[in-house]
C-alpha cells in the first residue's frame, strides 16, 4: 500500500466520529438557511448511544460514556455497523400503514418519531443480533451474509430463527461441558445464603472481576441457550457499569434446578437478578418479577435475609444518598414488606442525603421513630407528605443543614431538639399545616422567604 494511502486510511478512522457528527448533529448550510434554529438529525447524546450500541467500536479502558466530550470522542473507533444503525434510525424501513400516510401529514411525523423512540429503547437487543450475526453470518444464504443489504426487522429475523447446520451443532454439543453445582462459585461473586430453597449470590464493586461474575451467572446473556436475558452480562458493554455504580447486584438462584440448565454454564435455568436501587428485580427472560409476592409466597426465606441487605441496597451515589418515593421504588417495596420502622432502623448508619415522598392517593400520617437519629453525618433530610411527627432525636443530626417537609398537613409541632442544630440553613414547609409550632429559639433565626421557605440565620 502506497504512503498516501496509508495516510488516508488513517484520516479517515481518526476523524470517522468528527464526519458522523457533522453529518447527523449539525444542521446542513441550507438547512440553517432556511430556518437559523434549524436542528440535525439526531443530538450528539444519541450519536453517541448509537455508536456505542456497536459491539464493534472500541473505546480506552475505563471510558466514561456517558460524561464524554465531542473532543473526548476522537479517542473511539466506531464499529463498522454504526454507519448502518445510523442510516436505519435515520432513514425507517416504511411499514405499508406509513406508506398510505401523507408524508407531510401530522399522523406520518408522529409514526416516524415513535419508531425513532422504539428503535432506542430496542439498542441492547440490536447490539446482541449484530453480535450473533458476525458469529453466524458464514453459515447463511449468501444474499443475507452483507449487513447493508439487511433491514433491522430482517437482522431480528436471522437471530430468531437462525439453526445451525446438524453437523456443525453436533460438533458444538462434544464439546460443551456439564457443570456441577460448584458453577455457583466464581470469583467476583460471593454466596452470602444458602438455604433450603435458595442461594443468594452478592456481586459488587465496579472492577473486571465482579464484571466477569454478572457477565458469568447471567450466563453471557446466551438467552436462547437456557441462559439470562439481562443486559449487565452482554460481554463488552457498558450496562453491568451503569449499575453497579449505585449498588450491588444480587443473583438468586434455587437449589433445584428440576433437571432445566442453561446449555452454557450449567446453572439453574430459572434464576433472577435484583437491583434495588433502580428498582429493577427481573427473571431470566428479563421482565419484572413482583417482589413482594415473590419473597412472600415463593421465597420466605429470602424474605427475612434481604432485611438488612435490601436495606443497605437503596443507598445510591457511593451508599449516601436514598431517595424514596412511596410506594413505586425500591424502597416502597421494603416497605410494603417490612414496614417504615423497620426501614429507618436498617439503613445505613452514615447516609448524608435523605427523602422520602409519598405519590400515592392514601394518605400517610407517619410518626418519624426515634431511629431517626442514627444518621449522624445527615445533611439534608427530605420528608413530604408522609408524617405527622418528628422524634426528638432529630437534635442527634448535628450535621443536618437542609430540612424540608412540604405538604404534611397533619404535622402539629417541630421538636424543641431542632434548636440545638447549629449547621441547620434552610427549613420548607410549604403545603404543610400553616399552624405548626416552632420552637421559639429557632423562630427567632428564621427569615421568612414567603411560601413556606425559610432561610435560618
Amino acid at each position: 500500500m502506497r504512503f498516501t494511502s496509508v495516510l488516508k486510511k488513517l484520516i479517515v478512522e481518526n476523524s470517522r466520529f468528527k464526519v458522523l457528527y457533522d453529518k447527523m448533529v449539525t444542521p446542513s448550510q441550507k438547512a440553517l438557511e432556511k430556518n437559523p434554529k434549524a436542528k440535525g438529525l439526531m443530538t450528539f447524546d444519541i450519536l453517541k448511544r448509537i455508536i456505542f450500541a456497536d459491539p464493534d467500536t472500541k473505546a480506552p479502558e475505563n471510558f466514561d460514556i456517558d460524561g464524554a466530550s465531542i473532543d473526548d470522542m476522537d479517542k473511539v473507533k466506531v464499529g463498522k455497523f454504526t454507519q448502518w444503525m445510523l442510516k436505519n434510525f435515520a432513514v425507517p424501513t416504511m411499514t405499508d400503514e406509513m406508506k398510505a400516510l401523507d408524508p407531510q401529514s401530522k399522523e406520518f411525523k408522529n409514526a416516524i418519531k415513535s419508531y425513532r423512540e422504539l428503535y432506542l429503547e430496542d439498542l441492547f437487543k440490536m447490539t446482541e443480533q449484530l453480535q450473533f450475526f458476525e458469529k453466524v453470518k458464514q453459515y447463511l444464504p449468501e444474499n443475507q451474509r452483507d449487513i447493508n443489504k439487511l433491514t433491522p426487522a430482517q437482522l431480528k429475523d436471522i437471530f430468531a430463527n437462525f439453526k445451525l447446520p446438524e453437523k456443525k451443532q453436533k460438533e458444538l454439543e462434544k464439546k460443551q461441558a456439564k457443570k456441577t453445582r460448584e458453577g455457583l462459585k466464581h470469583a467476583g461473586g460471593d454466596i452470602i445464603f444458602e438455604g433450603s430453597d435458595w442461594v443468594l449470590i452478592k456481586v459488587e464493586g465496579n472492577n473486571p472481576t465482579s464484571k466477569d461474575a454478572a457477565i458469568y451467572y447471567g450466563g453471557y446473556k446466551d438467552y436462547r441457550e437456557g441462559e439470562s436475558d439481562w443486559c449487565t452480562s452482554a460481554p463488552g458493554l457498558t450496562w453491568f457499569e451503569r449499575y453497579i455504580k449505585d449498588g450491588p447486584l444480587y443473583v438468586v438462584f434455587p437449589q433445584n434446578d428440576n433437571g432445566q440448565v442453561g446449555k452454557r454454564t450449567g446453572l439453574p435455568e430459572e434464576r433472577y437478578q435484583f437491583h434495588f436501587p433502580s428498582s429493577q428485580f427481573m427473571d431470566r427472560h428479563d421482565r419484572q418479577i413482583d417482589l413482594v409476592k415473590f419473597l412472600n409466597e415463593k421465597a420466605p426465606e429470602l424474605k427475612e435475609f434481604f432485611r438488612g441487605e435490601f436495606a443497605k441496597g437503596l443507598a445510591t451515589k457511593g451508599g449516601k444518598k436514598v431517595e424514596i418515593v412511596y410506594p413505586n421504588s425500591s424502597a416502597g417495596k421494603y416497605v410494603a414488606l417490612y414496614g417504615f420502622d423497620d426501614l429507618f432502623a436498617n439503613l445505613p448508619t452514615d447516609i448524608e442525603h435523605l427523602m422520602i415522598n409519598n405519590t400515592s392517593q392514601t394518605p400517610i400520617a407517619l410518626d418519624v421513630p426515634e431511629t431517626l437519629g442514627r444518621f449522624k453525618s445527615l445533611d439534608a433530610l427530605v420528608l413530604q407528605n408522609i408524617c405527622k411527627s418528628l422524634p426528638d432525636s432529630i437534635g442527634n443530626l448535628k450535621e443536618l443543614s437542609f430540612l424540608s417537609l412540604p405538604d404534611n398537613k397533619q404535622l402539629v409541632s417541630l421538636p424543641e431538639s431542632i434548636n440545638g442544630l447549629e449547621n441547620l440553613s434552610f427549613v420548607n414547609l410549604k403545603g404543610s399545616n400553616p399552624n405548626i409550632k416552632i420552637p421559639e429559639v429557632l423562630k427567632e433565626k428564621m427569615m421568612d422567604q414567603g411560601d413556606g421557605f425559610y432561610y435560618v440565620m
